[in-house]
């Protein structure tokens, strides 16, 4: 993924990033809201060893070596049962003084002879209390019970330098850093479900993943209407319509990669339904027209026929029936619009669409059709539901497949390749369907090389076209 994918996802999808975050803070409040504070006293104390008055030099030296390694062994004194008992005993506290061994903690810093002793607590005046009696009653232990000599007197002091004083504010819980904390994992958690969703997402989303299917170009890119139901022939309605340009674009490129490849018959078929293959088929063939070239639009979907009722046409009587000699060409053929645009409708549903559409009688009404338009562009079923649009691809020069946006998944649209590369149908391009105009998607919407929306995207419509360009050389 590249810079603009990843910024795309964001866009796509800052609401749940937002909740994530917004959770993510929810969560620390609560925590730090149920939690009990907890306050730290701290004393320091002094170990030295008593020297005679007349004492040298060196037995100074020496007494200050033994206080140094001495400290080490003092510290966990402090935490002892015997340290610890009488604290319970002289603060008469109700908990043994074993309870006491989670709170305090005594280290000593490195090449000192010094003592500090801590204590965590939820009373802040029984913190520095408990502190304070740790200390005297480490300072009794050493110096009474471990240190004493035969005279009765310890040669260790061990003295109070910093007394413990009754604290003022939490150490814990730390509101702001807890905050902090649930913010940025939320936010990570939210862009990690975002990358996930972006990542195990199966649907068309950008010309990437038709790269990594095809190499045929894609051949443009036509914006989604949410009215297109209603209005599925935009071409005619409106000149300058952003969607009836895009049809254009897709005439254009369709030119130029065809310009020289024999006959201009092209089946329009899709993966599956709903992907706007019948919609792309007329707004298509209207475009041609526009151009004087004489196009014949014929609707051979004989299972679910759409092209009569968008174009607003009799379809009583169509295709089917020429097919099975009820009728001829000449009579069910009928003009539309200003141009040169005929359309034969689908006609009467036969119980047998697939042999009716792979008869001879099928390939003579096309060879005559390629002989008399310069166009012939037949709308089909889709490939991966019957058979259909495969008979009919090899009757015609060319497929073109329509994609939806978000729509077809990639493997469908794989398969569909796949099915056409099997009986050796040649595949025009792919038109790209349902791309979304407005919201985080619609930053794509140029990859897919449509010229009318090129700006959006700079160098990589540009690298669109030169794919068009080498398919049309090719």
């Amino acid at each position: 993924m590249e810079l603009r994918d990843y910024l795309r996802v964001f866009r796509k999808n800052w609401i749940l990033i937002a909740v994530c975050a917004l959770v993510g803070i929810a969560i620390a409040s609560i925590y730090s809201l149920a939690v009990t504070p907890k306050y730290q006293a701290t004393t320091e104390l002094y170990v030295s060893v008593r020297a005679a008055d007349n004492a040298a030099t060196t037995d100074l030296v020496q007494g200050a070596a033994f206080a140094r390694q001495a400290v080490s062994s003092y510290v966990s004194v402090a935490t002892s049962a015997s340290v610890l008992d009488r604290v319970a005993s002289d603060l008469d506290l109700k908990s043994p003084g074993s309870s006491l061994a989670g709170s305090v903690t005594a280290v000593a810093p490195p090449n000192t002879v010094l003592i500090n002793i801590t204590v965590t607590g939820a009373d802040p005046k029984l913190t520095a209390d408990i502190a304070n009696s740790v200390a005297k009653n480490t300072s009794y232990v050493v110096t009474n019970q471990l240190e004493n000599t035969q005279s009765g007197k310890s040669l260790v002091r061990i003295q109070t330098i910093q007394p413990a004083m009754t604290p003022t504010k939490p150490t814990s819980p730390n509101v702001m850093v807890n905050l902090l904390l649930g913010l940025f994992i939320g936010l990570g958690l939210g862009l990690v479900i975002a990358l996930l969703r972006s990542i195990l997402d199966t649907r068309i989303r950008n010309a990437g993943d038709i790269d990594q299917i095809t190499d045929r170009p894609i051949l443009g890119a036509i914006k989604f209407d949410p009215a297109a139901d209603k209005r599925p022939v935009i071409v005619n309605t409106g000149a300058r319509d952003p969607q009836a340009e895009s049809f254009r674009s897709v005439r254009t490129n369709l030119q130029l990669v065809n310009a020289d490849s024999g006959p201009h018959s092209f089946v329009i078929t899709s993966s599956g339904h709903g992907e706007g293959k019948s919609t792309t088929a007329a707004n298509l063939a209207i475009t041609l027209a526009e151009t004087g070239a004489r196009v014949a639009l014929i609707d051979g979907d004989l299972r679910r026929p759409k092209l009569a009722e968008y174009l607003g046409i009799e379809g009583a009587i169509g295709l089917s029936d020429v097919l099975i000699g009820r009728a001829q060409l000449t009579d069910v053929l009928q003009k539309w619009g200003r141009g040169q645009l005929y359309v034969l409708p689908a006609g009467r549903i036969p119980t047998d669409p697939s042999e009716l559409l792979g008869s001879a009688a099928m390939a003579s009404l096309l060879a005559d059709l390629m002989g008399e338009f310069d166009y012939v562009i037949v709308d089909t079923p889709p490939l991966l539901v019957v058979t259909d649009a495969a008979v009919l691809s090899k009757l015609t020069g060319a497929a073109i497949i329509a994609a939806a946006w978000g729509r077809t998944k990639k493997n469908e649209l794989s398969d569909a390749v796949r099915s056409l590369e099997q009986i050796g149908t040649r595949l025009v391009g792919v038109v790209v369907t349902m791309i979304p105009v407005k919201g985080p998607d619609s930053y794509g919407y140029g990859v897919f090389g449509d010229g009318v929306q090129s700006e959006i995207v700079g160098d990589e419509s540009v690298e669109q076209q030169q794919r068009v360009r080498r398919a049309a050389e090719a």
